[in-house]
Parts: C-alpha cells; sequence; structure tokens
C-alpha cells in the first residue's frame, strides 16, 4: 500500500516541476517554485515581536499555528507601503519552516521551461544577485525567479524560526 502512494507522491512532485507562482513587488514580477508554496492567505493582523530587523514584521496565527511573517518588499530594500486588499500572504516551507512572505499582490502559476531560464546577470557591486535563481523569459517578459533557499541567511532564518 505504501509503496502506490510513494508513486502518485512522486508523480506529483514531477508534476510540480517547472511551475512558480509569481507575485508582484511594485512593477516587478518575482516567481517561487510552487513546490515550496503552502497556501496564499489574504493579509491579516500580524504580532509584532521586539528586536527583529525591520522586514521581520511578526508573527501571525495560522489555524493554532504561529508563522512568522516577514515582508519582501522591505526585504528587496523597496519603500515601505501600506498593505491594502490586494495584499497577500504565501506560506512557504524554506528548510522544512513555515514562513509567510508578504507580497503587493500574487499573479499567476506558469509554467517555465528549463531552456527559458537564465542565470542572472553577475554584479559587481558585491551584492550579488543572491535572492535570484534565474530569470525566467516568459514571451517578451522576464520574471525574477527567487530561490527560496537564500532569501534568508542561515542566521536570518534561525532568528525567524525561533518566532513560531
Amino acid at each position: 500500500m505504501s509503496e502506490a502512494i510513494t508513486v502518485q507522491w512522486v508523480e506529483e512532485e514531477d508534476s510540480l516541476v517547472g511551475k512558480y507562482l509569481t507575485f508582484l513587488i511594485e512593477k516587478e514580477t518575482y516567481g517561487i517554485p510552487i513546490q515550496h508554496v503552502i497556501e496564499i492567505i489574504g493579509i491579516q493582523r500580524i504580532t509584532e515581536v521586539p528586536d527583529l530587523p525591520v522586514y521581520a514584521k511578526g508573527i501571525i496565527n495560522l489555524r493554532g499555528k504561529i508563522i512568522p511573517v516577514i515582508d519582501v518588499r522591505l526585504k528587496f530594500r523597496k519603500p515601505e507601503k501600506d498593505y491594502n486588499d490586494r495584499t497577500c500572504i504565501i506560506v512557504v516551507d524554506i528548510n522544512e519552516i513555515a514562513i509567510g512572505l508578504i507580497v503587493d499582490t500574487v499573479a499567476e502559476v506558469l509554467s517555465i521551461a528549463d531552456e527559458n531560464i537564465v542565470p542572472p546577470p553577475e554584479l559587481k557591486s558585491g551584492f550579488g544577485n543572491r535572492y535570484i535563481k534565474g530569470i525566467g523569459k516568459v514571451g517578451d517578459e522576464v520574471k525574477l525567479l527567487i530561490d527560496c533557499e537564500r532569501i534568508l541567511e542561515n542566521e536570518e532564518l534561525e532568528v525567524i524560526s525561533d518566532m513560531g
């Protein structure tokens, strides 16, 4: 019986390969691999936790589970913006830790084939493209593909996971 379940799980995992949930921060479209997404919820009351980086907004209670949330806009050094009815929290699994990513709005799920993904350009500023895993070409548009494992450094992940 468990063999059939394993096969089904592998097929489901394979069907997620190349699929990205896209979201907007200002006018830029970003994508995260769909296999990291647990769920998408509307913005809700966030309890602030003292002594956190400015982008770590606090925690939410999601059906009894405490989830730390970060504002992706602030993490990407964009100006702060009031939340509205389009603001969403994408709950993702990063190294087996559930974290909420606050984004301006969710766009769609896209399939992007490997041959349509190019590495990000190398920057000489020292900043590099730490969060960007690749650039997806979709028609005449580009989508900046986020590396979920690198959106937070190990120390940040530890601090934020302790909140939950």
